[in-house]
Order: C-alpha cells, then sequence, then structure tokens
C-alpha cells in the first residue's frame, strides 16, 4: 500500500508540475496576444527550441543551472517554482479528496487560477477568454459530476441553477463594489476583470461559498495592503492586483469552506 501512494503521489506531482509548465506558457503568452500552441517552447533570447531534457518541468531547470544552454541567457527561477507549486497543489487536492470527479474538476479549476494570478500580478488584467472559458467550464463541470453521481435530472437542474445563481450574483456584487468603492475614493476601485473572475467562481463554488471566498480574499487583502502602506511598499493610492486574493480566498474555501461556515454559523446561532 506505501509502495502504491507512493507512486500515486509521484504521478499525480508529476502531472501537476507538467501542467505548470503549461501555465508558464499561458501566462507569458496570452497578454501578448500570442499562440499558446505553436511554436513550442524556445530560448525567449536565442530562439532556440528546447530539447525533450530541457522541457522536463523542475529538473530540466535544475539540470541546466538556469541558464539557457546555447547562449547562456539566465531562466528566471519563476518557472521551475510555478511547476513545483502547481505540482503541490495537485498533491493536496489529491490527498484531501482522492480518486474522485472532485479531485479532476478542483485540478482544473486550480490551475485556471493559478494562471490568472499570475497574469494579474504581471499585467494588473484578468484576461476575458480565460476568466469567460474558466465560467463556462465550470458550469459545465457541474452538470457532468452529477451525472457521473447519478443524481435525478432535477437534481442536475437545481445544481445547474445553484451554479448559474453563483456566477450571476459573483458579477453583480463586485460590479457593485467597484462602483461604490470608484464613487468613495474618487478612482477606480477595482477592474472589471476582478467582477468577471467572481462570476468564474460562483459558477465553480456556487453562492454560499462565493460569499466566503469574497470575504477571505477582501479579509487577506486588507492585511496585505495595509501592510504594504504601513511598510511604505506601497502609497494610499497605488493599485493592487485583486485577483490573487480571490484565487487565494477559493483555495482556503476548497479546503477548509465547510469547516468554516461550520463554525461561523455556530458561533452566530449558538441555539440551532
Amino acid at each position: 500500500m506505501d509502495l502504491l501512494t507512493s507512486f500515486a503521489t509521484f504521478i499525480v506531482f508529476a502531472l501537476g508540475a507538467s501542467i505548470g509548465s503549461f501555465i508558464n506558457v499561458v501566462v507569458y503568452r496570452l497578454p501578448a496576444g500570442l499562440s499558446i500552441v505553436s511554436p513550442p517552447s524556445r530560448c525567449p533570447r536565442c530562439l532556440h527550441r528546447l530539447g525533450k531534457w530541457e522541457n522536463v518541468p523542475v529538473l530540466g531547470w535544475l539540470w541546466l543551472k538556469g541558464r539557457c544552454r546555447h547562449c547562456q541567457t539566465p531562466i528566471a527561477i519563476r518557472y521551475p517554482l510555478v511547476e513545483a507549486v502547481t505540482g503541490l497543489i495537485f498533491l493536496l487536492v489529491f490527498w484531501r479528496f482522492g480518486f474522485s470527479v472532485q479531485t479532476v474538476g478542483y485540478w482544473i479549476f486550480c490551475g485556471w487560477l493559478l494562471a490568472l494570478s499570475l497574469i494579474d500580478l504581471d499585467t494588473m488584467t484578468l484576461p476575458n477568454p480565460l476568466t469567460q472559458s474558466g465560467l463556462v467550464v465550470g458550469l459545465i463541470f457541474g452538470v457532468v459530476a452529477s451525472f457521473i453521481a447519478q443524481l435525478p435530472l432535477n437534481e442536475v437542474a437545481h445544481q445547474l441553477m445553484l451554479s448559474v445563481l453563483g456566477a450571476v450574483l459573483g458579477i453583480w456584487i463586485f460590479d457593485a463594489i467597484a462602483l461604490f468603492g470608484s464613487l468613495a475614493l474618487g478612482q477606480a476601485a477595482m477592474g472589471a476583470g476582478d467582477a468577471k473572475l467572481a462570476a468564474m467562481l460562483g459558477a465553480w463554488l456556487g453562492w454560499k461559498y462565493l460569499l466566503l471566498t469574497g470575504f477571505l480574499a477582501c479579509a487577506v487583502g486588507a492585511f496585505i495592503g495595509g501592510g504594504a502602506i504601513a511598510l511604505g511598499i506601497l502609497s494610499r493610492r497605488q493599485k493592487m492586483p485583486f485577483g490573487p486574493f480571490l484565487a487565494l480566498g477559493a483555495l482556503i474555501t476548497i479546503f477548509s469552506g465547510e469547516a468554516i461556515l461550520t463554525v461561523y454559523f455556530r458561533l452566530i446561532f449558538p441555539a440551532l
């Protein structure tokens, strides 16, 4: 059993790291308007096409000692870090949900969130192709998962409606926050992409966990933003990407959302 567990752990991490390698491609090429399919991975300076061993996630970077084998241009350490983090996330999801359709769904969801977070950090944008496709995939996956679970058609329809409600609620709430925040601050308080990301989160998580995700994102964002202002890293008027905080809130919700809500309702409604 230990051997089987070790083998499964290796396979899951390797799969996650490979997805992380593709996420690196998406994060670099999508904002630049380049194809994410072709050309194959290559050095951005000398345009040398990477070989099979050079393309191995994490290990390829270590083997090359962080430099292009041909022109010796340094390769940013972010690439293997993204691959390793994606592999770790895949492992955490697998350990939490085991061999299940839920695991596959959360792998897809987390991959989308990681790509969006990195793009937001780099460009302060959340590309429509990713948020919109993520929303559609979330709705489709919810239906497919319901059928796999052999739920009655009325239950499938109910789950779909909850996902649609979550998506609509997400874009309404964050559009409202952006509007009133802009009026209060006298400048744009939130980008349009954040509302679209919230709609995607609602499609995947449903309205209840969307609200929890939004609360966690705001709490963490306020804490980190306030700390950065206090330390002089950011000014009060300086913009800060909110997408990574939404993604972090969603990740916490995936693993601990039910427990957090249970504790919350026990504190608020102790008699129930």
